[in-house]
């Protein structure tokens, strides 16, 4: 795949998954730090692990769906598979600072 091809592709995934939230919390999945891994293979499979702001969050089985169906809308992408992982645990400080001025915790 050309270089910039995968350019494209990872701004288009990046610009999917912050339209996906946790209807807890008024920021995007992407900027709370809960997306740990985006894989673009040759044959534009993405596989994406992901985790949960607490393992017990009502929306689990629910999110995975919200990211595949976000990122198979990117023109292109042949596939998506979501991997639900929780090690490390997700923490306060895998947020970015966009998220931490939109939840005044600095």
């Amino acid at each position: 795949m050309p270089e910039g091809e995968i350019e494209r592709l990872t701004e288009d995934i990046i610009a999917a998954l912050k339209t996906v939230f946790d209807p807890e919390i008024p920021v995007d999945i992407y900027e709370l730090g809960l997306i740990y891994r985006v894989d673009i293979s040759d044959d534009r499979e993405i596989e994406i692990d992901m985790t949960l702001t607490a393992p017990g969050c009502p929306v689990a089985g629910e999110m995975p769906g919200w990211v595949e169906g976000a990122v198979s809308s990117i023109y292109g992408v042949q596939g998506v598979k979501v991997n639900m992982v929780f090690d490390p645990p997700w923490d306060q400080s895998r947020m970015s600072d966009e998220a931490r001025v939109a939840l005044d915790m600095w």
